[in-house]
């Protein structure tokens, strides 16, 4: 099943910061930019940092799994072999992580790796792998 891609546009309050978080550390090309926004191709998929510093707010959380996780919060699901990579990556940049990179839900059908971290904006992006991809919908 091939999915079309989404779009995502998200607010930030820093341009630059933006650019060296999403392009340099994620390894996210760059597409098209203006004095106020930039292109992010994440995995296929379009987001958007558009400079709207009055919009960069406070994250609340909901317990999951036993974890206080970010809300709002976007991101992607990777394969295992992928998440790990990027789980490398980020904790050798020494990456503040929100939850570092972990397993939860072991042994359930929703089991999968996950990570959350910040954005230099303060947005939450969650990077996760299920164990069986098949199992992305399924109910406990």
């Amino acid at each position: 099943m091939t999915l079309p891609p989404f779009h995502l546009a998200f607010p930030v309050d820093d341009l630059s910061a933006a650019r060296g978080f999403y392009g340099e550390l994620l390894g996210c090309p760059e597409g098209r930019s203006a004095d106020d926004w930039i292109d992010f191709n994440l995995y296929g998929h379009q987001i958007v940092a558009h400079l709207a510093p009055e919009a960069v707010r406070a994250r609340a959380t909901n317990p999951v799994d036993g974890e206080d996780v970010p809300v709002p919060h976007f991101g992607i699901v990777l394969g295992v072999s992928e998440w790990k990579a990027l789980a490398e990556r980020l904790v050798e940049a020494k990456i503040d992580f929100i939850i570092p990179p972990t397993v939860r839900f072991e042994g359930q059908p929703g089991e999968q790796a996950t990570m959350f971290l910040l954005d230099p904006a303060g947005n939450a992006l969650e990077f996760k792998a299920m164990a069986k991809p098949e199992n992305l919908f399924a109910k406990s």
